[in-house]
């Protein structure tokens, strides 16, 4: 009932919302009088704020037409390199022509595989992560659909099934490619790696880059963590999992909905939320206006979400932050156990932050121990310090410090060849 009244509850507001939109221009419009007194615009920043604050956030645009490559524009389209029922595969696709004469010859840049989390928010949450790649690397990335809007006849989708669509990407992507993966996905990836190189697959990834993630959930446990460990199973069950309601193209699937995930979000920094919108109330007021949009791209962003299944959510919820079972060397894939020693040749770079508040100091480094018969001259391991999650794979520190790293690791990890050498002497 929860998701319905919900609905019900955005539905009640719509009128309000409504004024508060046509109250705003009122008090802004050229033909009040009043327009450029501090009552007007208290007014019209206080309607501003609450119809920012009850409106419905869409799916975000990715807004990425172009990248600059040693100073020369080159433009970019987003494609659909492959599509499933539960995710597309986009290919951030840079004029071939363009990108030639802003190299000043032919580039046969890496391929790299950005593996979006899929925790309630859309795979443009990475838009800072996509524009730092780009303009040396051939991106693509998982754009994860919204459960509500997947009908039933789709079928199930759960955490063995986000581990095979890792798999046929990296086999759509070929063999040489490189894989990231930017929080939750990080156990769903290694489980893929550890598949892919138990069979000899040749699509298995050159290198794996695993950014403040949950491998092992026991280390330096944050709040979520110790939620997750806290609470028995059958509470999630219970109190997390609702049905989607007509007349969405998911009605009937229960789901995890985006926006219990949000208010999860919101909660855990309240005060944090609120002097934000305090503050922007008084940019507006000010007139300080490249303040206010700042704060508007920001929570345009970070206030749409998206339905998770139930199967996904609650399979993850027990294997990577109940029994651990990666960590533990038990995790099962369609009745094979997931192997991470089977990992021979495949370049591990794990990067954790300092102040990472979702995934502590050491649940990323897990990887490394995981990947027993991996060499040290195949692994890697970086804490940028002064960073929380998000700074992780998103702005200054991600761009100046973090990529370049990132960078550097897949250059030196991209020769395949000596992987055709073993091949061919078996």
């Amino acid at each position: 009932m929860l998701y319905s009244a919900y609905e019900l509850g955005y539905a009640a507001l719509t009128p309000a919302r409504v004024a508060a939109g046509l109250g705003a221009r009122f008090w802004r419009s050229g033909l009040n009088p009043m327009a450029d007194t501090w009552v007007a615009r208290a007014s019209a920043a206080a309607f501003d704020v609450f119809e920012n604050a009850t409106r419905r956030y869409p799916k975000p645009q990715w807004t990425l037409d172009a990248v600059t490559v040693n100073g020369t524009e080159v433009p970019v389209s987003v494609d659909v390199a492959a599509s499933k029922s539960f995710c597309d595969l986009l290919h951030f696709r840079r004029d071939p022509a363009a990108l030639r004469r802003a190299k000043g010859s032919f580039t046969d840049d890496p391929k790299v595989l950005i593996i979006a989390p899929l925790s309630g928010h859309y795979a443009t949450l990475l838009r800072g992560t996509v524009e730092a790649m780009a303009p040396d690397h051939d991106v693509y990335i998982t754009d994860w659909a919204n459960a509500r809007n997947v009908p039933l006849s789709a079928g199930r989708f759960d955490l063995n099934d986000f581990v095979d669509y890792l798999i046929d990407f990296l086999r759509h992507l070929g063999p040489g490619a490189h894989a990231m993966a930017v929080c939750q996905p990080g156990p769903a990836l290694l489980a893929a790696a550890a598949l892919m190189a138990e069979d000899g697959d040749p699509c298995r990834p050159a290198s794996m880059t695993i950014m403040g993630s949950p491998i092992d959930a026991r280390r330096s446990p944050t709040v979520p963590n110790l939620l997750a460990q806290e609470r028995a199973f059958e509470w999630f069950e219970r109190n997390m999992i609702y049905t989607v309601p007509p007349p969405y193209p998911g009605a009937l699937r229960r789901v995890y909905p985006g926006f219990v995930q949000l208010y999860s979000f919101l909660s855990m920094n309240h005060d944090r939320h609120v002097n934000a919108h305090y503050d922007y109330f008084k940019h507006l007021v000010a007139g300080d206006g490249d303040s206010a949009d700042k704060h508007r791209s920001f929570y345009d962003e970070y206030l749409s979400v998206l339905d998770l299944t139930e199967e996904f959510y609650l399979q993850t919820i027990r294997e990577v932050f109940q029994e651990f079972s990666l960590a533990e060397g038990k995790f099962m894939h369609r009745g094979r156990r997931v192997k991470p020693e089977a990992i021979v040749d495949i370049a591990l770079l794990t990067i954790e932050g300092e102040n990472d508040d979702i995934s502590g100091i050491g649940q990323t480094q897990a990887a490394h121990d995981l990947c027993v018969n991996l060499p040290a001259s195949l692994k890697a391991d970086y804490i940028q310090p002064g960073v929380g999650h998000y700074g992780v794979f998103n702005g200054g520190r991600w761009r100046k410090e973090i990529q370049p790293r990132v960078a550097k690791f897949m250059r030196a990890h991209a020769d395949v060849s000596g992987r055709a050498l073993r091949a061919a002497a078996e």
